[in-house]
């Protein structure tokens, strides 16, 4: 007969423990943190929320939408100059155009950003429903979609728009 030899197993060093409870630590945490998935993304309400250029536009044109003449002109820069199909516009006339707006809804297309330092460039399509009251009554706002550039400019007051432009399709 063979003697047995019973073979005992060595403790794990304080440097293997440390690693897997680092590994274990992790793979708790990475359980959790997927949670935040799950909800989506929570549009923008305010100007100072948004992160990018769509969340601009998208605020700014729901500030339109309501009637929030404080946000759409501290949106709007100084020096602002927008270009329409009737002609050019400064900040005065742009707002005064929005006013004399009962816009409805609005839906945003083929939305398309470039960042550049401390400026970002919006281009996309819009399609409003409303109408606008002006001087020869109500008349309708178009009703095809428009194309739409922005430029926004990041200041030390937040964002605003310092040019933009529309053309019809």
């Amino acid at each position: 007969m063979r003697p047995r030899i019973t073979v005992e197993p060595r403790p794990l060093s304080p440097i293997v423990m440390l690693t897997v409870a680092r590994m274990f630590a992790l793979v708790f945490a990475l359980m959790f943190t997927s949670a935040c998935t799950f909800y989506g993304e929570h549009p923008a309400r305010v100007l100072s929320d948004a992160t990018g250029g769509e969340g601009l536009e998208r605020v700014f044109w729901k500030d339109v939408q309501a009637g929030n003449w404080a946000e759409v002109e501290r949106a709007l820069a100084s020096n602002y100059v927008g270009v329409t199909p009737s002609g050019a516009l400064d900040r005065a006339a742009t707002i005064e155009q929005y006013r004399t707006w009962q816009l409805k809804d609005c839906v945003i297309g083929d939305l398309k950003t470039e960042l550049n330092g401390t400026t970002i460039v919006v281009t996309y399509s819009i399609t409003l429903n409303g109408a606008s009251n002006g001087t020869g009554g109500s008349q309708p706002l178009p009703s095809a979609p428009q194309h739409m550039m922005t430029v926004w400019q990041q200041q030390k007051s937040g964002w605003v728009v310092i040019a933009h432009s529309v053309s019809q399709q």
